[in-house]
């Protein structure tokens, strides 16, 4: 800790910052002397925030974890980590309530920008299996989507491909499915729809010519082998992305006949996609 000290000293003194942040190495409550180097860290350093980063898949146990970690350090606030996964985020209720102290973030990936300002409100209606379209709502205008400029029935495979590319900008597939109400509970546990599957899609529809790609009812049995060749993936996904992509259609279609777009984004407070 004292040589922590000095370094950090040292450096500020040439390179001055607002705001430095010192991360130590992840630790268990029950190893005295790797608690012990903790409070020794804590009493050289006097930070004005000491924030304990709590795995949303630890579950009960985070109570015992974040109960001795505010006891030797005096923990001011937490983060919570992995929501993302299969857990749902008690472990927050559990940490929250020992320490007193409040959640500052919640970690929903493993990128820069995965991590989130933490609203109790929004993590309740996850845990509850309701969604969380406010956070949804968020992630539309940030990345600021747009929907097809065509008419539905001209909806084609260069448009989903288009509309893929623009939700990947929001995060993870799988976890903006899990926001939509009613989706949460009813999508499988193991659900694989990161970067590199969708690398595989835009590989197939790349894989197309400009004819297959506007007009996919013409993706005979023959052309469909030869796309799964060109694009080194199966037949099976070549059909399934079909499937995928008619379902995107009648949705779009459904939608539109029904003024869908725009209520879509009234309820998400901003202009049409």
């Amino acid at each position: 800790p004292a040589s922590v000290k000095r370094r950090l000293d040292a450096r500020l003194a040439k390179d001055f910052r607002d705001l430095v942040i010192v991360d130590t190495a992840g630790r268990l409550q029950i190893d005295e002397a790797l608690m012990d180097e903790l409070a020794a860290l804590a009493e050289a350093l006097s930070p004005t925030e000491r924030v304990l980063v709590v795995d949303a898949m630890m579950g009960q146990e985070a109570l015992g974890v974040a109960r001795a970690f505010d006891e030797r350090v005096g923990v001011t606030g937490l983060i919570l980590t992995k929501l993302d996964g299969d857990a749902r985020g008690g472990a927050a209720l559990s940490a929250r309530h020992v320490t007193g102290k409040p959640i500052y973030f919640a970690g929903v990936s493993e990128k820069v920008d995965g991590l989130e300002p933490f609203y109790p409100d929004r993590l309740a209606d996850r845990i509850l299996g309701m969604g969380d379209l406010k956070t949804l709502a968020e992630k539309v205008r940030e990345a600021e989507l747009k929907a097809p400029e065509k008419a539905p029935g001209k909806f084609d495979l260069e448009d989903l491909l288009e509309q893929m590319r623009q939700i990947q900008k929001m995060g993870s597939f799988a976890e903006i499915l899990k926001m939509i109400p009613g989706l949460s509970r009813a999508l499988p546990q193991n659900l694989d729809l990161d970067e590199r599957a969708l690398r595989r899609v835009e590989a197939i529809i790349l894989s197309m010519t400009p004819e297959e790609r506007k007009n996919p009812r013409i993706l005979n049995a023959s052309r469909r082998r030869r796309i799964a060749r060109g694009s080194g993936t199966t037949v099976q996904e070549v059909n399934r992305l079909i499937k995928t992509y008619e379902e995107a259609r009648a949705l779009f279609k459904r939608l539109s006949k029904k003024g869908g777009r725009r209520s879509l984004m009234g309820m998400f407070g901003g202009r049409p996609w």
